[in-house]
């Protein structure tokens, strides 16, 4: 009888934990949303930011200084999906100008996705953020050379939206790496 007691008591204690948990993880997440928000409203793209960072699962314990680096790695996501398409788009274009523009675009691409990027976030966790933003801002750099290459052609170019997402990105964390450089 003894034991059936424990059991009741310890399910009941579990129970009442959980219970009063609740509004601790609510009160959070609200907390959380809230410093999403303010870092949000900084940014050019409220909206994108606020989705990119609310579905990210390292947000909800995170500062500034992590919100720019989740930022960031999405950046070099996107960057790296855009330039695993540009590869596939040079094997199947039969199009000699296309294919140029295309090849040009990846050159751009590769440096971005392997080194700039990558060099941003160290440069954030070291706090280094003038650095990151230099990074940042390089990138954009590439994107709109890649950009450039099919205005001057008659070509439309296939990457208009990829490149348009990954340069709204590169805008909201230079937003948000500004308020780390103003402390």
């Amino acid at each position: 009888m003894k034991k059936a007691t424990t059991i009741i008591i310890s399910s009941f204690t579990i129970h009442i934990l959980l219970l009063v948990s609740i509004p601790l993880t609510s009160s959070q997440s609200n907390e959380n949303t809230t410093i999403v928000d303010q870092i949000c409203k900084k940014t050019p793209f409220y909206d994108l930011c606020s989705s990119i960072l609310n579905s990210n699962p390292l947000t909800p314990k995170t500062d500034l200084k992590t919100i720019a680096i989740v930022m960031v790695k999405n950046i070099l996501s996107n960057a790296t999906d855009t330039l695993n398409y540009i590869e596939g788009l040079i094997k199947k274009t039969s199009d000699r100008g296309m294919e140029q523009a295309l090849a040009f675009c990846a050159e751009s691409y590769i440096p971005v996705v392997k080194y700039t990027l990558p060099q941003a976030t160290d440069a954030i966790n070291q706090n280094r953020f003038a650095f990151a933003s230099y990074c940042v801002n390089d990138a954009v750099k590439e994107i709109n050379s890649c950009n450039k290459k099919f205005s001057g052609l008659t070509l439309v170019s296939p990457l208009g939206d990829r490149n348009g997402i990954v340069q709204k990105l590169v805008d909201v964390a230079s937003a948000i790496i500004k308020q780390l450089l103003k402390g």
